[in-house]
């Protein structure tokens, strides 16, 4: 290749004589400016020595502002925390201001003992108040259904006597055994009597009932009536299907129940007490269920309502709804406990209701012909559940053989 100084082709890269001339030139001209450089240094420093104390003092005047701003902004932000403080403390103070004049109220109130038992008393007052009127509201409603016994017969001549029959608006309202001796028409109108009544009742006490009534029509007393459990946590609670609480002329119907079947009777009845449907007007869900589980819901809300009213009814007496209805009536206890007012009840049912839905049940489904009823001086065990009378009465009735047997548990 050829050098790009004086262009001698070689082989190597450079040319040694040009790189040494060079090389001696720029070694002329560096020694000849380094001395110029070192004389405009010295120049300089002679110069910088002139004005170093002003430089010094500039320096200082700059750091001490700093210092300045620095100490400006401390103070602007101490003067933000002071003042928010300031706020803090007068919220506090206007707080204890407050609290102190509270205080002295409150001394100039009487002893909250005192201001206790005055309330206490006018709750009493009240409770008692209240209770009256729902005593004298049952009162009026019993003379309304006109709900009294009829027939039986006091004990004479140490001769035990007999209670009667209970009836609601003119009507009487069987036991579960004896349903058969009576249409349907009349039994349906009986029931709607007593639903009226424990509806009218229960409101009246403020009463929540275990088993909740519907009408077919969805308004209150228009149609047909169906029963089934409400909100609760017991076993009655899983009762939740509807159950009629009517019966058709169905004369082919077979009676029937959930819990076990009753025994047969000897004549065809007129009414049906297990399948009575209504695809028009009853639910769905509930047209193929027992008259027979449905009453017996009935019959345990009669026995709930007792309960909370003070008067407990037994197994063997679960079946005389009317005669429960009426102790309820009569009770002393009447209106003084209540779901809606003070003394509170607990929601049903409670621990201390012992009555099982399943043994209502059993006892309805049970049904004979003609339980005998209690007589005064037994007791309820000894009356439902020993044998009663082994002898059989045969009378006529509306045509109908009406047969008193003993030896068969059911309501009496």
């Amino acid at each position: 290749m050829k050098c790009k100084n004086c262009e001698l082709r070689q082989l190597q890269y450079y040319c040694a004589n040009c790189l040494r001339n060079h090389l001696r030139d720029f070694r002329s001209k560096t020694h000849h400016f380094s001395s110029g450089r070192n004389e405009h240094v010295a120049r300089a420093s002679r110069a910088f020595k002139s004005i170093e104390s002003g430089r010094l003092l500039r320096a200082e005047i700059a750091r001490v502002d700093n210092n300045l701003d620095q100490l400006a902004d401390g103070l602007a932000k101490v003067r933000r925390d002071c003042e928010s403080k300031r706020d803090r403390l007068r919220t506090l103070r206007e707080t204890l201001a407050q609290r102190r004049r509270t205080l002295n109220a409150a001394r100039l109130l009487p002893p909250q003992s005192q201001t206790l038992t005055k309330e206490s008393q006018e709750l009493a007052v009240l409770s008692q108040t209240i209770s009256r009127a729902r005593s004298g509201l049952v009162q009026e409603l019993v003379e309304v259904f006109h709900v009294v016994e009829v027939g039986g017969r006091p004990a004479v001549g140490g001769r035990p006597g007999a209670r009667g029959e209970w009836t609601v608006g003119g009507l009487v309202l069987p036991v579960p055994g004896d349903v058969r001796r009576y249409p349907p028409d009349h039994i349906n109108a009986v029931i709607t009597h007593t639903i009226h009544f424990l509806g009218l009742l229960t409101f009246y006490l403020g009463i929540k009932l275990p088993f909740e009534v519907s009408w077919s029509c969805r308004r209150f007393g228009v149609g047909m009536p169906w029963i089934g459990a409400g909100r609760g946590s017991e076993s009655w609670a899983k009762w939740t299907a509807k159950h009629p609480l009517h019966l058709t002329s169905n004369p082919s119907s077979t009676p029937s129940s959930p819990s076990s079947p009753s025994s047969s009777p000897s004549r065809t009845p007129p009414a049906s007490l297990a399948d009575s449907e209504t695809p028009e007007q009853g639910p769905a869900h509930g047209q193929n269920q027992s008259f027979t589980t449905g009453l017996a819901m009935l019959l345990y809300n009669v026995c709930y309502l007792a309960h909370s009213q003070g008067v407990e009814i037994p197994l063997s007496q679960a079946g005389d709804a009317l005669s429960n209805l009426w102790a309820v009536c009569c009770s002393g206890e009447l209106g003084r406990r209540s779901h809606s007012t003070t003394p509170l009840l607990l929601p049903p049912t409670p621990p201390s209701f012992t009555l099982d839905f399943a043994q209502v049940l059993q006892a309805t489904a049970a049904s004979p012909a003609r339980a005998a009823r209690i007589r005064p001086g037994r007791s309820a065990q000894d009356a439902g559940i020993s044998r009663l009378r082994s002898e059989r009465i045969l009378e006529e009735e509306d045509g109908w053989d009406v047969v008193e047997l003993g030896g068969e548990e059911g309501f009496g």
